[in-house]
Formats: structure tokens, C-alpha cells, sequence
């Protein structure tokens, strides 16, 4: 279900520049409203450990020890399956 967002005091060289963002994309101001809002908090919601998957984990945590080099695995063509 939908829902509304009333922003108010939002300056209006900030709703100008929203103009001519959504107007760049070919979007409405508000799909490009929403557009920003979803990108913030999907953005915030990475950076808190807490709420990140396990994936999102492991590669933060090999950023920041400076990332890791696995070797390259040789590739065979793949086997004949067994008969029974």
C-alpha cells in the first residue's frame, strides 16, 4: 500500500534542483523524491553492521584489510555423468 510524504520548508533551490534532476531522467519530482529517499536509506541501512547479510559482512571486513587474492582455478570440461 501506498503512502504520502508531506516535506515542508524544502528550499527552493532544492526543489529547483529536484526539478531538473527528474527532468534529466524523463521523471516526475516525486518518483526522483522517492528515487533519493529509497537510494539514503538503502545506503544507511548497509552501513549499519547490524543489519547488513552476511555477504555485505565478509566483503567489508576484506576491504578493510586491504582485500584478498585467490589464485586462479584451472576449468576441465565437464565430465560425462556416471551410468548405472
Amino acid at each position: 500500500m501506498a503512502s504520502s510524504l508531506l516535506i515542508r520548508d524544502l528550499g527552493e533551490e532544492t526543489k529547483k534542483q529536484l526539478r531538473i534532476r527528474a527532468a534529466r531522467k524523463g521523471h516526475s519530482m516525486a518518483r526522483e523524491a522517492r528515487e533519493i529517499l529509497k537510494q539514503a536509506v538503502v545506503a544507511e541501512h548497509r552501513e549499519d553492521p547490524n543489519e547488513m547479510h552476511l555477504v555485505d559482512r565478509i566483503r567489508q571486513t576484506m576491504k578493510r584489510s586491504g582485500g584478498v587474492v585467490l589464485p586462479k582455478i584451472p576449468r576441465h570440461p565437464m565430465r560425462d555423468p556416471v551410468k548405472f
